[in-house]
């Protein structure tokens, strides 16, 4: 990356929040979506230890592929190739069925770069979190049981790539664990 890391991570996220600007949480609470690729890109900066800006930046832009009007051409030009490349490996193709979609991640994320893992480990500790704080009016037990099980399977593909975030991640499913317990 030519440009300041910095310079690079406060074009990514005034580029994420212009592209997520009217997307909500699924929640209850239905939070700005900004607030999830903001807590995703924490944890990452966290779990690199600030030591791989592109990655950071690769996390605040996570679902714009997935979620806007965004391709990885736009990423590719304003972020750079790794960048491109690393959301990339966490976006799911919108136009398979969701069950399809779910099976991919998981069979998708041990073969992942280790970014793109710390990145789907990030991802599905936030989306954990939002869970057990906010959970979607239509989501009943079942559901949200399912959602933990699925989760699980995607992090268990990807634990060598961060102990520490996948300590945080059996931290936000112990939460719903301990409720059915």
């Amino acid at each position: 990356m030519d440009e300041n890391p910095m310079v690079a991570l406060a074009r990514a996220y005034h580029f994420a929040a212009a592209r997520h600007v009217h997307q909500r949480r699924k929640g209850e609470a239905a939070e700005p979506y900004m607030n999830h690729l903001t807590e995703v890109a924490e944890l990452v900066a966290v779990a690199t230890r600030g030591s791989d800006p592109e990655v950071i930046i690769a996390a605040v832009l996570h679902d714009t592929v997935e979620d806007t009007e965004t391709t990885l051409d736009d990423l590719r030009v304003q972020f750079g190739e790794r960048v491109a490349g690393l959301v990339a490996e966490v976006t799911d193709d919108k136009l398979l069925p969701k069950q399809t979609r779910k099976d991919l991640q998981i069979a998708h994320a041990a073969h992942a770069s280790r970014g793109a893992q710390i990145i789907k480990l990030a991802d599905k500790t936030s989306n954990l979190r939002a869970l057990a704080t906010s959970p979607p009016k239509d989501w009943g037990d079942e559901r949200i049981a399912e959602y933990v099980d699925w989760a699980g399977r995607v992090v268990d593909a990807c634990r060598g790539a961060d102990r520490g975030l996948t300590a945080e991640f059996d931290k936000a499913a112990g939460v719903f664990k301990a409720a059915v317990a």
